[in-house]
């Protein structure tokens, strides 16, 4: 990695003058952020680091610029010096512009996670279960979420080498299946289930709970009895309603680039979670209410003030039961060293219950599980009024995408316009819900998430397509003959600057599961390219100053193109 090999230079040559092993201050040394206003740069080292990981009490007055004085530059270094609590370190300008394309060419899909800061991380096997709509009913705005955001952590960590399985818990049991039978009976169309099941259920279940009376809700109590006792009939129905449901699932997740290893339930688990309850009995932690519900104690003087309710006072399973025995299961099942719900954040207390639960029962493994949350999205509407299903959202991004494509004269002809604006489309819906934290809520705005400039998906979109056709105008670039001398205007170093700092970024992002900090460098890293683009021109250029620009923005493209795949964007190459 080319801040690897920049970050060991100075590390040994701090170390020799600290006393402290070079390891120990890898992580103390960081690209420093393109500044638009001023030179900066290249690295810095933070005492206060330094001496937070330090054993050595000599260190404790360390002070930025007696430092800076007992360093001297080298054949890698040009220039030190010291700021409030920094050490400054500017790297010999050729040997950065020929280090970062080296590097960018060589490593390919794999720039920045070679780094060695992943090397201290070990490779795990990592569940991750996400989007788990519930059948037969909305797929809501909460589903998207949940679906690009695991989509993201599943990515990220397949790319750092993790062994990933996608897991998509679907909502196919309970009372709501004993209604939608009923329902079926009266209100049902074999055909209409066969072309169009999500549409088609939905109607039915708001048809049934309209005409619900006494006598519907104890059919429906009848049916799903029946379900639960495995009759043959019974079960034959319900299991057409999930494959069909599943099937148009797959291909909606398909239009989204989103697949999974496996699509689970929780009529998985109706037996398990009744041995989930005896465990619990038999181990002491299941109580039974003057109601005759089960619950399990969760207060620290265990006096009853904080419950988890496990199961109905007719014996029957909840869904934290289910929970439960999907969470053992999956251990028995995958061995894994880390498991992640990707949900709202309404849900943060059935999480907290079922980690304490699962650590109750004995299971040391409950600290590795753990619960990413996100805040609400507002204001998400299609012309026709609300969002019902995701396949909704989908197309209404692709109609207001190709609007605007057709309606702007910098548009080319595109080969394939309707393909083009559903990933551009996409790219635009994915990069306003990353762009701040996951847990804050957000008012969702079709004008400000397809907006062609700014801080947009369409913008990235724009630029790598812009990058890609450069390439292809004066044929791809070539690194064996680059003279990198011509390389040395602050808006390229700016932007082979920032090229330095990509595996620092993707590091922030795997240690907190955060995308914002991968969006906000592309974001940064379009700009700076479309900078570059106007005052560095290839065409009209000497051989020797068009072939290193062209190297330059073959690099920006490629670092580009990594991120917003980590992202759950398909880059397009028109637009």
């Amino acid at each position: 990695m080319a801040a690897g090999s920049f970050r060991r230079s100075i590390a040994s040559q701090l170390s020799k003058v600290l006393d402290v092993p070079p390891e120990n201050l890898i992580k103390s040394i960081s690209a420093v952020p393109v500044s638009k206003k001023r030179y900066v740069a290249d690295f810095q080292l933070s005492i206060a680091s330094v001496i937070e990981n330090s054993s050595s009490d000599c260190l404790e007055h360390l002070q930025a610029q007696q430092l800076a004085e007992r360093l001297k530059c080298d054949s890698v270094v040009s220039e030190i010096s010291a700021g409030p609590g920094t050490v400054n370190f500017t790297i010999n300008r050729e040997l950065l512009a020929k280090t970062v394309l080296q590097q960018v060419w060589k490593d390919g899909s794999e720039y920045g996670i070679k780094s060695e800061l992943f090397s201290t991380v070990p490779r795990q096997k990592a569940v991750i279960e996400f989007s788990s709509p519930n059948i037969a009913k909305k797929f809501h705005i909460g589903h998207l979420r949940s679906t690009i955001v695991g989509n993201f952590i599943a990515n990220l960590k397949a790319a750092l080498g993790h062994e990933v399985v996608r897991i998509n818990y679907l909502g196919d049991w309970g009372m709501q299946f004993g209604l939608l039978g009923v329902g079926f009976q009266s209100f049902g169309n074999k055909e209409k289930l066969k072309s169009s099941p999500l549409q088609h259920l939905f109607e039915v279940y708001v048809q049934i709970n309209k005409a619900a009376d006494e006598n519907t809700k104890k059919l429906a109590k009848d049916f799903f009895r029946k379900l639960e006792d495995h009759d043959e009939q019974t079960l034959s129905i319900w299991k057409q309603f999930r494959d069909l449901s599943i099937e148009e699932y797959i291909r909606i997740y398909k239009r989204l680039g989103v697949h999974f290893d496996e699509y689970s339930g929780e009529s998985f688990y109706q037996e398990k979670a009744q041995e989930v309850l005896k465990m619990l009995e038999d181990k002491g932690i299941l109580q039974k209410t003057i109601k005759g519900t089960g619950v399990v104690d969760l207060s620290e003087k265990k006096d009853l003030s904080t419950v988890s309710t496990v199961m109905r006072s007719d014996g029957t399973s909840l869904y934290i039961t289910r929970d439960l025995a999907a969470a053992i299961d999956r251990m028995n099942k995958h061995s894994w060293d880390t498991m992640i719900y990707v949900t709202d954040k309404s849900q943060s207390n059935h999480f907290q219950h079922l980690f304490q639960i699962l650590k109750l029962m004995g299971y040391d493994w409950a600290e590795r599980c753990q619960h990413v949350s996100f805040g609400l999205v507002q204001g998400m509407k299609t012309r026709r009024g609300e969002v019902i299903f995701l396949e909704d959202v989908l197309n209404e991004v692709r109609s207001r995408m190709l609007q605007n494509m057709t309606s702007t004269k910098t548009t080319k002809e595109v080969q394939d316009p309707v393909e083009t604006a559903e990933k551009v489309g996409l790219a635009a819906l994915i990069i306003q819900d990353f762009r701040g934290l996951l847990s804050s809520d957000y008012q969702f705005s079709w004008d400000r998430a397809l907006q062609s400039r700014g801080d947009t998906g369409v913008f990235l979109q724009y630029t790598h397509a812009r990058l890609h056709s450069l390439e292809q105008m004066h044929g791809n670039a070539e690194l064996t003959d680059v003279n990198v001398a011509c390389l040395q205007e602050p808006d390229a170093i700016s932007v082979l600057q920032h090229l330095l700092r990509y595996d620092e970024v993707l590091y922030r992002s795997s240690q907190d599961l955060q995308p914002k900090h991968i969006v906000s460098y592309l974001l940064t890293l379009s700009h700076l390219a479309a900078v570059a683009h106007k005052t560095l021109p290839v065409k009209g250029s000497t051989p020797d100053v068009a072939q290193a620009r062209l190297c330059l923005f073959h690099a920006a493209r490629s670092v580009l193109a990594n991120g917003m795949k980590l992202l759950g964007i398909t880059p397009v190459t028109e637009m």
